[in-house]
């Protein structure tokens, strides 16, 4: 083995040689405060919804003024990304995050834009958060990436997974008892303080190397070289698949406040302790992830731990115990944790750089779909079937994506370690 050879290695089995490239570090921090705020924000608005119409449907609309814009111009965004300075889209989009910030607050300081019940202005907002999503996502995973050298890979988004996830436990819990204790106008200008402070954090954050931009044509050959490339590889797109229907069926996270006020009778806080439950076994398990070496059997594990977010979810829609109820949603975050590592370290290694703009906007439409459709799905199952049978089906129905995927795609089952 030459000595670069072993420098390489060693820097791969190092649990922190990502977090010793201080651009990275930078570019942690943006996503941690900014994701504290928007599940600050997420927590309120549902919370808000919820209490004017009592109508789980309500919930699902939420999910589905977002994911149109987010799902509808990925494709768009990820050649924006390719096409243009990724830290500069970065950039633009947060700041447009923060205007939606400081919009919901001044809805909530100036009562008589929500008076008779009225909550189109919240949605209005969402549907504007859902673009400046759209055009994050795919730019700042790539940022990301141009962070970092190639063979940190691994690590670095085992470390941007769990300090996602941290935010996602702080920001609940965070939002449920600003929102219980403090009331709206407090939760919303934590929101947007934090968002502001994220758009900061990045300032300092640029890449040591330039990736130059993918060659000219028009916008539909550009996404037509990227949907060829997810063609050519199956694994990738088997991956992707599995998450977009598990998700989009297995997910309950839509129907929470519904758990919470009526079914556990737990409050806007035992609200934000639901929220947060997943993201802290996520985190737990990031951690795990970050110190150990990656998968043998990456294939194996992927789908060993969708199935295992399934049956955590029929628990949690059969449960009637808050712990417990707690316990299987942390459950749920920590199986997911593993196949969000799995996927993204898929997506970074075998994407060349100049398409990961465009690669990545289309994993952001599986994500937008099963995320936030999903959340639309759920609450228009729950209107039909009830909430909890609702639930319950969803995991079912995870269970035989994961035996359908397994059975039709054989080579994501044998795929190995992820080099």
């Amino acid at each position: 083995m030459t000595g670069s050879a072993s420098l390489a290695a060693a820097r791969r089995h190092d649990p922190y040689a990502a977090l010793r490239v201080r651009p990275f570090r930078w570019f942690i921090g943006s996503v941690l405060t900014m994701t504290v705020a928007t599940q600050i924000q997420t927590v309120v608005v549902g919370w808000q919804i919820y209490a004017v119409t009592r109508d789980p449907l309500s919930l699902g609309l939420v999910g589905l003024a977002e994911a149109l814009p987010f799902v509808g111009i990925a494709l768009f965004a990820g050649h924006v990304a390719d096409r243009m300075s990724r830290r500069r889209v970065v950039l633009l989009a947060l700041t447009a995050l923060l205007g939606c910030s400081a919009a919901l607050l001044g809805f909530t300081l100036y009562p008589p834009v929500l008076a008779g019940g009225r909550v189109w202005p919240i949605y209005a907002v969402v549907f504007v958060s859902g673009v400046a999503r759209s055009f994050l996502q795919p730019a700042r995973q790539a940022f990301g990436a141009e962070l970092v050298p190639r063979e940190l890979y691994p690590n670095a988004v085992a470390w941007r997974s769990s300090t996602w996830q941290l935010a996602s436990v702080v920001g609940p819990a965070a939002g449920g008892l600003l929102y219980g204790f403090s009331g709206a106008p407090t939760a919303y200008a934590v929101d947007a303080m934090l968002m502001a402070l994220s758009l900061g954090a990045l300032v300092p954050a640029r890449s040591a190397r330039i990736v130059p931009p993918s060659a000219g044509g028009s916008m539909l050959e550009s996404l037509a070289t990227a949907i060829r490339f997810l063609r050519s590889r199956r694994v990738i797109l088997a991956a992707l698949t599995l998450d977009l229907f598990s998700v989009l069926f297995g997910g309950a996270t839509a129907l929470l406040p519904v758990f919470a006020s009526d079914i556990l009778r737990v409050g806007p806080e035992g609200l934000g302790v639901l929220r947060a439950a997943p993201s802290a076994g996520a985190v737990l398990m990031a951690l795990v992830l970050a110190h150990r070496p990656p998968f043998r059997r990456a294939g194996r594990a992927l789908l060993v731990n969708v199935a295992l977010f399934g049956l955590a979810m029929i628990g949690f829609g059969l449960s009637r115990s808050f712990p417990l109820s707690t316990a299987l949603l942390a459950l749920s975050g920590a199986v997911d944790m593993v196949s969000v590592v799995i996927r993204s370290t898929l997506l970074q290694v075998l994407t060349p750089e100049p398409l990961l703009g465009r690669v990545s906007s289309v994993n952001q439409i599986f994500v937008g779909s099963s995320n936030e459709i999903g959340a639309f799905e759920s609450g228009v199952a729950a209107r039909l079937m009830g909430t909890v049978p609702s639930v319950v089906f969803g995991g079912a129905v995870t269970l035989v994506v994961v035996a359908l995927t397994a059975w039709r795609v054989p080579e994501l089952r044998r795929l190995r370690e992820i080099r």
